[in-house]
C-alpha cells in the first residue's frame, strides 16, 4: 500500500511539472508577443540611450529563446524574478506580503460557502421535489449566474450608503472585511448546495442504501453514516480546487473593495506590463493550483478503497 501510494504521488509529481512548465512556457510566449517593451511602456519619451541600458540590464535585448531558457533555469533556483517598475521588489516578497489578504477573505468565504452550500444540498436532496428544494436551487441558481461585480455593488450600495453599516471599500479591521466575504462567499454557497443535492440524489438510489433500509435502519443512520460518506467524496476534489481559487479568484472583489490582495496587485502588474511579476505571479498561482489537485487526488485515494482497488489492478 505504502508504495503503491508513493508511486502513485511521483506519477502526480512529475505531471504538476509537467503542467507548470506549459503553463509558464505559454504565458512567457504570450507576454512577449504584445507589440513594443516593458521599459518603453512604463516610462513615456525615455531616451534611446537610457532605454536600451534598461533593456540590457533586464536582458530584453536578447532573442527571445535565450530569454526563456534563462528565466526557466532562474525558476529551478527558486527565484521567481523581481519587479521592473519597482525594482529590488521581489516576486517572492510581493507573494508574501500580499497573499496573506486574499487568504484571509477567500478562506473565510469559502469556508462558510462550504458549509452552508452542503447544508443547503443535503436538505435540498432530503426534501426533493418540495418546497425546500425549490427555493435552494431557485436561489442557488440566481448565486451562479449574477456576476460577482453586480453582487458588490449591490451590497455596498444597501449596506454603505442606503444603510451605512460597514465601509465601502479599504481595509482597517473586521468590519472592512464583512462586504467583500458576503460577495465571495455566495459563488462557493450556490455551487456546493447545487453539487451536494446532485450527490445526494445519487447515492439515494444505490443499491447499498436500499439494502441499509430493508435492514430498518433509522433515516439518521442512512443519512449519516452511508449517505453522506459517499456524496461528500465527489466534493473534496471541488474543495480542494476552491482553496487554489481563493488567490486566483478574488481579482475583481479586490479591486472593488481596494484589498491589498495579491489578485489586485497581478491586474497591476498585468496594466503595468511588469513581465517578471507577471510571470512569477502565474507560476505561484499554478503552483497552489496543481498542489490543491495532488491533495485532492491523495484524499480521494484514502477516502475510498474503490481508487485503492483500481490502482492495485492497474499496477499488477
Amino acid at each position: 500500500m505504502i508504495i503503491l501510494m508513493a508511486k502513485y504521488i511521483l506519477k502526480r509529481i512529475l505531471y504538476m511539472a509537467l503542467i507548470l512548465l506549459i503553463v509558464t512556457t505559454i504565458t512567457f510566449f504570450l507576454l512577449h508577443a504584445i507589440p513594443g517593451d516593458p521599459i518603453t511602456a512604463m516610462v513615456q519619451d525615455l531616451p534611446e540611450e537610457t532605454r536600451q541600458a534598461y533593456l540590457r540590464t533586464y536582458g530584453f535585448d536578447r532573442p527571445i529563446i535565450e530569454q526563456y531558457f534563462l528565466y526557466i533555469k532562474q525558476l529551478f533556483t527558486g527565484d521567481l524574478g523581481q519587479s521592473l517598475r519597482y525594482p529590488g521588489r521581489k516576486v517572492a516578497d510581493i507573494v508574501a506580503n500580499y497573499s496573506p489578504v486574499s487568504a484571509l477573505v477567500g478562506g473565510i468565504s469559502l469556508v462558510i460557502g462550504v458549509v452552508l452550500g452542503l447544508l443547503c444540498g443535503i436538505l435540498a436532496a432530503l426534501k426533493s421535489d418540495r418546497w425546500p428544494d425549490r427555493v435552494i436551487m431557485i436561489l442557488a441558481l440566481l448565486g451562479t449566474t449574477i456576476p460577482t461585480f453586480v453582487i458588490a455593488s449591490v451590497l455596498q450600495y444597501a449596506l454603505s450608503v442606503t444603510w451605512p453599516v460597514f465601509p465601502t471599500t479599504g481595509y482597517n479591521g473586521a468590519k472592512y472585511l464583512v462586504l467583500p466575504v458576503l460577495c465571495m462567499c455566495l459563488g462557493p454557497l450556490a455551487t456546493y448546495a447545487r453539487y451536494m443535492r446532485s450527490s445526494m440524489l445519487d447515492v439515494v438510489n444505490q443499491d447499498y442504501i436500499l439494502t441499509a433500509e430493508a435492514k430498518g435502519l433509522s433515516e439518521g443512520r442512512i443519512v449519516f453514516k452511508h449517505m453522506l460518506r459517499n456524496a461528500l467524496l465527489p466534493c473534496v476534489t471541488m474543495i480542494c480546487v476552491s482553496v487554489a481559487g481563493i488567490f486566483s479568484g478574488s481579482f475583481i472583489v479586490e479591486s472593488i473593495f481596494s484589498l491589498p490582495g495579491l489578485g489586485r496587485y497581478f491586474i497591476s502588474a498585468i496594466s503595468d506590463r511588469d513581465y517578471f511579476v507577471v510571470l512569477g505571479l502565474n507560476v505561484a498561482l499554478t503552483g497552489i493550483y496543481v498542489c490543491s489537485i495532488l491533495v485532492s487526488d491523495i484524499l480521494l485515494m484514502l477516502l475510498d478503497p474503490r481508487i485503492r482497488v483500481k490502482g492495485k489492478g492497474e499496477t499488477g
